[in-house]
Parts: structure tokens; sequence; C-alpha cells
């Protein structure tokens, strides 16, 4: 059976994107990135963080309350 996954999170930082991942991943929500970097133009990055969309309201909940993503990139 396929999973639908949704964007919970997106970065133009790596680190950023893998904080939340793991901030997920210790709240027990299963969380990949996805990276949408420009391979002509590596400097335009975006990486996005994907949960299972069933968690997505739950993920999306976790972050917004986590001090660590809440600074400006």
């Amino acid at each position: 059976m396929e999973e639908n996954w949704a964007k919970a999170y997106q970065s133009g930082q790596a680190i950023r994107a893998e904080i939340a991942r793991e901030i997920l991943d210790q709240n027990g929500v299963a969380a990949v990135i996805v990276n949408k970097q420009d391979s002509n133009y590596p400097v335009f990055a975006n990486f996005e963080v994907h949960v299972p969309a069933a968690d997505l309201e739950k993920a999306q909940t976790i972050l917004m309350n986590e001090d660590a993503l809440k600074q400006p990139e």
C-alpha cells in the first residue's frame, strides 16, 4: 500500500530541514527530507520535510512550537 505524504516544513538550509526531521522523529512522526536543489544553480536550494498526510496537522503543530525553528534563516 502506498502512503500519501505531505509537506510539513521547508527551508533554504539543509541543516534546518534536518533539525525539523529530527524533532519530528523524536516525537514519533515519520519524516523524510526532499532535496529540491536546482542542479544548474546550487545556490538556489529548497529542502522540504514530508510526513505521512495523516500526521500533517500533528507535525505542523510540533514544528510551530519548536524554538529552534522560529529564528529567521
